[in-house]
């Protein structure tokens, strides 16, 4: 790891567990070698920090591209791995980064969703996923979080400094078989973006029911 990035390692991992008590479910399912797509919900801006703690190596993640207008905010995030991306209108240029370092062997975490939820509620999926999953051919890597919603919401002015947040994760995604028989297209990958967010919904904390997107 580069220093920046392992001391926002190491303080993240930390925290996650002294304020939120961060557990990871099935942590045997991490991929931490290869490319993969890490699909999650996306409850708050503290789910790119919990989710990197579950991994031993370094992952990418995206950030909305205003967060890099500032030199000293924007150079420390890069240095963090994030990814700048506009999310006012298709980002293709956002997209082909992504797809970029997975075809590089790194992993990269993405939100189907878009955007953080308002509600605390899954959304609906957008097609730009589907379309990383059939340029990149990366397996994909369904996880859930539970709890980062009350931690920290998208109205909240602060975090609560107490509380819990479960990271559970899912069995790889291989769309490999599908890539190679049907024909692309925006109707396809929106298919693949639903799949992707339908198996994240799937994830429940052990002994609850799943539910639908």
């Amino acid at each position: 790891m580069k220093p920046v990035y392992w001391i926002a390692y190491t303080f993240s991992k930390i925290a996650a567990k002294l304020f939120y008590r961060f557990e990871v479910i099935y942590p045997e399912r991490v991929i931490d070698e290869g490319p993969a797509l890490l699909a999650s919900n996306h409850e708050s801006f503290f789910d790119p920090p919990c989710i990197s703690t579950a991994f031993k190596n370094p992952i990418h993640f995206l950030a909305r591209k205003t967060l890099f207008d500032s030199k000293l905010f924007g150079g420390l995030i890069r240095r963090l791995n994030a990814l700048p991306v506009n999310q006012d209108r298709p980002d293709f240029s956002g997209l082909k980064r992504i797809i970029a370092l997975l075809k590089a062997g790194e992993r990269v975490l993405i939100f189907p969703e878009g955007e953080r939820t308002g509600d605390g509620q899954l959304g609906q999926a957008q097609p730009g996923v589907g379309l990383v999953i059939a340029k990149s051919k990366a397996p994909v890597l369904p996880m859930r979080l539970f709890g980062a919603y009350d931690a920290f919401s998208r109205h909240a002015k602060f975090p609560k400094l107490r509380g819990k947040i479960t990271l559970v994760i899912g069995e790889p995604l291989d769309f490999t078989e599908e890539l190679a028989s049907k024909e692309k297209g925006k109707d396809f990958y929106q298919d693949l973006s639903d799949r992707t967010l339908a198996a994240i919904a799937a994830l429940q904390l052990p002994g609850e029911t799943p539910v639908s997107p």
